[in-house]
């Protein structure tokens, strides 16, 4: 279990400072949870408070449960539109702690810059989808691989209104792991259907996406 101090001790870590203290724009994160019913839950909401705390270009909202979440807590990482949150489909369940911390940054980067760090040729790619993908990233805290496949993935939806990103901490929520046969992480699923184990660059990526768009059609 991890105290306040610690997130407050772990959001003052120099790389933290240069990647969130300098964002051009805002971004917005919304916890649903109930911070009585589970450890994880209330950690997000610890977390989510040392961070818009420590960074002026951060906000948070605390949001009840809601009945179309399978697991709690759901980070919801949104951009901004004059004060506004835009929801682009970017969404951490379970509380991203070790490696995660990485990719909880990486979210709120890739709404911050509208997903312009993938390449020009998936930005084209993605800007041509015209069928909804699911991006479901199962990860741990200690998958050091997982924050560099669920940032591209995230950056996917942050690019395309057609693309929902999901990182899914399977080590709080084995039942993940079962659902999926997941024997190796980090551990991706397109649309329910087409798996993609381990690191794969952007262009091995799109053609799972394509694949997955084909099966449903």
């Amino acid at each position: 279990m991890f105290s306040d101090d610690y997130f407050v001790s772990l959001v003052d870590l120099p790389d933290l400072e240069s990647l969130l203290g300098y964002l051009p724009a805002a971004a917005h994160l919304h916890v649903w949870g109930d911070p009585a019913a589970s450890q994880p839950e209330r950690e997000a909401i610890h977390l989510a408070q040392a961070l818009t705390g420590r960074f002026p270009k951060l906000s948070y909202q605390s949001r009840p449960r809601r009945a179309n979440y399978d697991y709690y807590p759901v980070i919801g990482v949104m951009g901004d539109d004059e004060g506004r949150p835009v929801d682009g489909g970017l969404r951490l369940i379970g509380c991203p702690v070790g490696y995660q911390i990485t990719s909880l940054v990486g979210a709120i980067q890739a709404v911050v810059f509208r997903g312009s760090q993938l390449e020009g040729r998936t930005r084209i790619q993605l800007s041509r989808l015209k069928t909804a993908v699911n991006v479901e990233v199962i990860t741990a805290a200690e998958d050091d691989v997982g924050p560099l496949v669920a940032t591209m993935a995230f950056n996917m939806a942050a690019a395309s209104l057609h693309v929902r990103s999901y990182l899914i901490m399977g080590d709080q929520f084995p039942q993940a792991l079962t659902r999926y046969s997941v024997q190796r992480l980090p551990h991706t699923v397109l649309n329910g259907r087409v798996h993609v184990v381990g690191l794969v660059d952007e262009e091995a990526m799109m053609r799972q996406v394509a694949r997955a768009v084909k099966s449903d059609e």
